[in-house]
């Protein structure tokens, strides 16, 4: 494993190994990926459990999604509080966030949008999407010009999610932070309560980072805070839920400290599993690395020939071998990445027993995932086809989003 600078959210798994859990890096030695519930244990959360699944359907009346019910949203901070407020007649807000490091994305950016959508109408609440091309400058030391061209694209992708624009509200920290006090204002009010050494514990942060990574962390941690968003919110302390990857996690728990300072509720959150890379579950899929990844650009031929030729196989050597002694769903990429995207249970339940009892061959198993891939992003990208730069803006202009705390 390459060297990785560890805060205090790396954690040893059962062999004696490191899994490294930051908000930019995820690495494990174990096939399986990471030990998630050695990593809720470490990180102080709560698993999404029978009961959980079983509320949210009496307060939504609708099953809950296929990502709850298969664990790919798995564990969580205060989701009954949410579940509370919403039972008790008032409104809470999501929040969801992308860092936008290249003009295209990846398969595994999708999956907190798809949820937040999902989310969305169900509750019928507002979403302010945060897109941190100031973080991206930092990190990757882009343009700062260049950072908020890729921000506005990274839009049109998550637009074509399908979003009510009605209740969405999307912006760039380097366009939007300086036109609203509000949000600087609490970003101050996060800096002056979180001291160098706790920074730098939950983070990892070392002594020869630069010091807009060290600074950063409240940026990313105030629209947590209804207050960020008067325009929105008309000074009203709301909770807010956030979707997100549990790499994310860090930044929460640092907010959850300060919020209460502030009269305001601690935010709720819903953690994912990490979506793995095509070569297997010991990292999860980045946009740096071309083969790991599906990118929303990808042409039929290339989904194809990326899954055909890249994702990691739990078969065996040989078809008389396969057939003999089956294959393991549980490190084989295709099985894994339909679990993300075929909605289909009962499909998707005939594909595990048929390849676990070797009936099914790994080709077989990478078609049914090619076919589902391939018809996905061609979906979507006739959808954001539509989404024009005029379109972009609507979404990006600070509005009233129509938020009533009392429904």
């Amino acid at each position: 494993m390459a060297a990785v600078t560890v805060g205090d959210d790396a954690f040893v798994n059962e062999d004696g190994d490191t899994d490294v859990i930051t908000p930019w890096s995820v690495q494990s030695k174990n096939d399986t990926g990471v030990d998630y519930d050695k990593l809720i244990k470490k990180f102080g959360s709560a698993r999404i459990d029978d009961e959980l699944l079983k509320r949210f359907e009496k307060v939504t009346g609708q099953p809950p999604h296929h990502f709850l019910r298969r664990g790919i949203f798995f564990s969580h901070r205060d989701m009954h509080t949410a579940l509370d407020v919403y039972e008790s007649g008032k409104s809470f807000y999501l929040y969801t966030g992308r860092g936008p490091s290249s003009d295209a994305m990846h398969l595994g950016h999708l999956i907190s949008f798809l949820f937040c959508k999902w989310l969305q109408d169900v509750f019928d609440v507002p979403l302010v999407i945060q897109l941190t091309d100031d973080e991206k400058v930092i990190w990757k030391n882009l343009d700062l010009d260049d950072a908020i061209k890729l921000a506005h694209e990274n839009a049109k992708d998550i637009i074509a999610c399908g979003f009510n624009p009605d209740k969405t509200f999307i912006f760039s920290n380097l366009e939007h932070i300086g036109n609203n006090p509000a949000f600087y204002r609490n970003m101050i009010e996060i800096q002056k309560r979180v001291t160098f050494n706790q920074v730098k514990g939950i983070f990892g942060f070392g002594d020869s980072d630069p010091i807009g990574k060290i600074s950063f962390p409240p940026t990313q941690a105030a629209p947590a805070l209804s207050t960020t968003f008067p325009f929105i919110f008309k000074g009203a302390k709301v909770q807010c839920l956030i979707p997100c990857g549990i790499d994310q996690d860090p930044y929460f728990r640092m907010t959850r400290d300060i919020a209460p300072k502030l009269g305001i509720p601690k935010p709720a959150l819903l953690h994912s599993i990490f979506f793995p890379a095509l070569q297997g579950s010991k990292t999860k899929m980045s946009a740096s690395e071309i083969n790991s990844a599906i990118f929303l650009t990808d042409t039929p031929k290339q989904i194809k020939n990326k899954v055909n030729k890249n994702a990691f196989s739990g078969g065996q050597a040989t078809v008389e071998e396969h057939r003999r002694l089956g294959g393991n769903c549980e490190i084989d990429t295709s099985y894994q990445w339909l679990k993300f995207f075929l909605e289909d249970d009962e499909k998707l339940e005939v594909l595990r027993k048929n390849y676990t009892s070797g009936d099914l061959l790994t080709g077989e198993l990478k078609k049914e995932l090619i076919d589902v891939l391939q018809k996905l992003i061609s979906e979507h990208q006739a959808r954001r086809s539509q989404v024009t730069d005029e379109v972009v803006e609507k979404y990006m202009v600070p509005r009233d989003l129509g938020f009533v705390l009392n429904k």
